[in-house]
């Protein structure tokens, strides 16, 4: 390949550290799959219909059915933290 990949901006553009050894290997792992990418690019596939999926694709779907569901009790019984008629969570959003 006769262009020299910047590993290390590649690296910078990931917000990834590589080692000096990493680089050295990854520029060698990324420069052999670029050639792969080259060398799929010549391939003559004008007469290859287009496809949107390679493989079938379809739903897997159920019958939906209710069941009855838990005791609210129980279920507030087994919560860690209760409050009310409520299940009292941490909060994950900051102000």
């Amino acid at each position: 390949m006769a262009e020299r990949i910047d590993v290390r901006y590649v690296a910078t553009l990931a917000r990834i550290s590589l080692t000096d050894e990493e680089v050295e290997r990854f520029g060698a792992q990324l420069g052999a799959l670029l050639e792969h990418v080259a060398a799929l690019g010549k391939l003559d596939v004008a007469s290859v219909p287009a496809t949107a999926q390679v493989v079938e694709s379809r739903n897997v779907t159920r019958d939906d059915v209710s069941v009855p569901s838990l005791d609210r009790e129980t279920v507030l019984d087994a919560a860690p933290h209760r409050q009310g008629a409520f299940v009292r969570v941490p909060r994950i959003l900051t102000e």
